[in-house]
């Protein structure tokens, strides 16, 4: 590792002044402001050595993660588990989760993310975090300049049975109402498809600036959204089953036009780069600043139990 590449900063009991138990977390925690600045200049937290079993986790969460949002709009499998607590994933072990920040693709995004490991893997399963700064840094100019204008995601949500995810379980919702009430305030075009299905489009910039630092930073999915991504022979095998405009999500630039295959390859790969990996132990804690980092998760074999809220 580089000797200037940014790094988490781990706080154990005796670096914060704090008894080595749950409340000397939460008395810590429940300083909001001096929190608030730290994970702005440190961008990402590890707390390590507090002991915290699953049954007082929500007394942690009640402090750093006061408004705790629903993941809606989600557009990966997970499980919920308690209030606005979820399962951090539950992609195939096998499998590298590319580095991304949460509802980047969306109207809104939470501002801040805390996971929490109930149970270790018996190897791999870090969750790698990368500074999005450098993550734009790490990218050719040839590529920046082509995702300047934005880009276009683009959803097709079953109505129960299908590929991918259906609307009901996107929107946490059998209402379509609701749906279109949500859609509708963020702005995002759609249509009802007539097998019950509903097909939704959203511009959204591939960069933004943090509110209070102002550093810009990568800010999109589309690596994640773009079949290319999957691999080739994944990628060609979905192409003989559906169109491009059918698969279950897909994006291109903000003006329609394909983003090539190896400008997302180079976005996937340069994000797990830099990346540096969060290796966990059962009741370790991991606080990230949503817009300056970016997160995935190496395979790993074992039960791995990874929870995750967030909050805006």
């Amino acid at each position: 590792m580089a000797a200037d590449r940014w790094s988490p900063t781990e706080l154990r009991p005796l670096d914060i002044g704090a008894k080595a138990t749950v409340d000397g977390l939460v008395e810590f925690l429940s300083d909001q402001a001096k929190v608030d600045e730290l994970l702005v200049s440190e961008r990402a937290l590890v707390f390590r050595g507090f002991g915290v079993p699953p049954d007082r986790l929500t007394e942690v969460y009640d402090k750093a993660l006061p408004n705790r949002l629903a993941y809606v709009h989600g557009n990966t499998p997970r499980t919920k588990v308690g209030d606005n607590v979820y399962t951090s994933t539950e992609y195939p072990a096998e499998y590298t989760i590319s580095m991304h920040n949460e509802l980047s693709y969306a109207h809104a995004w939470p501002s801040r993310l805390m996971f929490y490991c109930e149970v270790a893997p018996e190897t791999g399963g870090a969750t790698p975090v990368v500074d999005g700064e450098a993550w734009l840094a790490a990218l050719d100019p040839e590529v920046r300049e082509a995702f300047a204008d934005g880009i276009c995601y683009r959803q097709n949500l079953h109505g129960g049975r299908g590929f991918g995810n259906s609307w009901q379980q996107t929107f946490e919702t059998d209402s379509r109402e609701e749906a279109e009430r949500y859609l509708t305030e963020t702005g995002a075009t759609f249509e009802w498809r007539p097998d019950g299905g509903l097909r939704v489009s959203q511009l959204r910039p591939s960069t933004i600036n943090h509110p209070v630092t102002g550093v810009e930073v990568w800010f999109n999915q589309a690596d994640q959204w773009h079949p290319a991504a999957l691999g080739e022979d994944t990628a060609s095998a979905l192409a003989q089953i559906l169109p491009k405009d059918e698969l279950p999500q897909y994006v291109t630039f903000a003006d329609g036009n394909p983003i090539p295959d190896e400008y997302v390859i180079q976005v996937r790969d340069r994000g797990l780069e830099v990346a540096v990996d969060v290796d966990w132990h059962a009741g370790d804690l991991l606080l990230i600043d949503n817009i300056l980092v970016g997160h995935g998760r190496r395979p790993f074999t074992g039960p791995r139990r990874v929870l995750v809220a967030m909050s805006d």
